[in-house]
């Protein structure tokens, strides 16, 4: 599994903040194309709530909502001896085609008095996080992207730009890092995968329409530590590793298909299994650590409330494996079930 597809799945900050990388790289950049009538400020930023969202919100049908059969949900619900907090794995770019949700999210839902995400839903659809992004993934002063990487690798980022009609100018001032997730998410939305539409985007929408309490388990901040915390070695194998599968998305339709169906056992092997092998400190930073820093909020959502329920919605690589939320808790005595 390749390292930027990895960070795009387990970071739910890259709905935003890698659209407005995408947004201020080419904006930089000397245009090739007349622009674009401008965004309204925080535009860029807003969260889409389409058709599918909107009806599942108010109870009824729009036209043009998808009608096909809905993914089966990686959704546990772990109780104690008064209260119950659901756990739902996301996928943090899907297409209008995954929805509506299957109604035992629905019922979820509508069961929890909180609804909490990996960044507060403020925070998460803040103009400033995307700035925060933007000023971490800067090369420092004297630095650029054609000095950071081997002269193999720059060759073929030249290809790429001019391939896609992108002006390189506008991945000089880059890290590479960076420059990786813009390929990758570029690519993705290419053939049809939008964060916008990522499920945990849609029931941010959704909790914030029907007044639900929403939290979340980390700080923006804290997400971009661990992108601009990757070592040099591993930025430029990311990299590398994007423009190798610029032309080819099988290895994310073969993730997205397994999760549709709610393969957990396949889903476990190529997000951790293959992951911690191949990248065991990066794995251990993105996965291990910050699953180790939520089980004591999650705990708190049981252990100190006598009625209130809750949603915990997460990339789905936290909740598998004997790392992952799921099994931590279930070693902790809760009652783990999959619904």
């Amino acid at each position: 599994m390749k390292i930027a597809l990895q960070v795009l799945l387990a970071l739910c900050l890259l709905a935003v903040g890698t659209c407005t990388g995408m947004m201020l790289a080419r904006r930089d950049a000397a245009p090739t194309t007349p622009a674009a009538p401008a965004a309204a400020p925080g535009a860029a930023n807003a969260p889409r709530v389409p058709n599918s969202v909107a009806a599942s919100a108010s109870g009824g049908v729009q036209a043009g909502m998808p009608t096909g059969h809905s993914p089966k949900p990686l959704l546990w619900k772990v109780s104690d001896a008064d209260n119950e907090v659901y756990l739902l794995g996301s996928f943090h770019a899907l297409k209008p085609t995954d929805y509506p949700v299957a109604p035992v999210i629905d019922a979820a839902l509508k069961d929890a008095e909180v609804v909490a995400f990996e960044v507060p839903p403020e925070e998460m659809n803040s103009e400033a996080l995307g700035m925060q992004m933007m000023q971490a993934a800067m090369q420092p002063e004297g630095g650029s992207l054609e000095h950071a990487v081997d002269a193999e690798t720059w060759r073929r980022v030249q290809a790429y730009c001019k391939s896609r009609g992108m002006p390189i100018e506008g991945f000089q001032m880059l890290e590479p890092w960076f420059v990786s997730l813009v390929i990758s998410l570029g690519e993705m939305s290419r053939v049809g995968y939008d964060p916008k539409q990522g499920l945990d985007q849609q029931l941010i929408a959704r909790a914030e329409a029907a007044h639900k309490r929403t939290m979340g388990l980390e700080t923006g901040a804290s997400q971009i530590a661990v992108l601009d915390g990757m070592s040099k070695v591993e930025q430029q194998q990311s990299l590398a590793e994007a423009l190798d599968d610029a032309d080819d998305q099988h290895s994310l339709d073969e993730l997205h298909d397994e999760w549709r169906r709610g393969d957990a056992a396949a889903l476990e092997k190529k997000l951790t299994g293959e992951f911690r092998s191949a990248y065991g400190p990066l794995y251990q930073r993105i996965n291990v650590d910050r699953n180790n820093a939520w089980i004591p909020k999650i705990r708190a959502l049981l252990d100190d409330s006598h009625s209130d329920d809750a949603l915990v919605v997460v990339g789905t690589m936290h909740l598998l494996g004997p790392d992952g939320l799921v099994s931590q808790l279930q070693s902790k005595g809760y009652r783990v079930e999959r619904l």
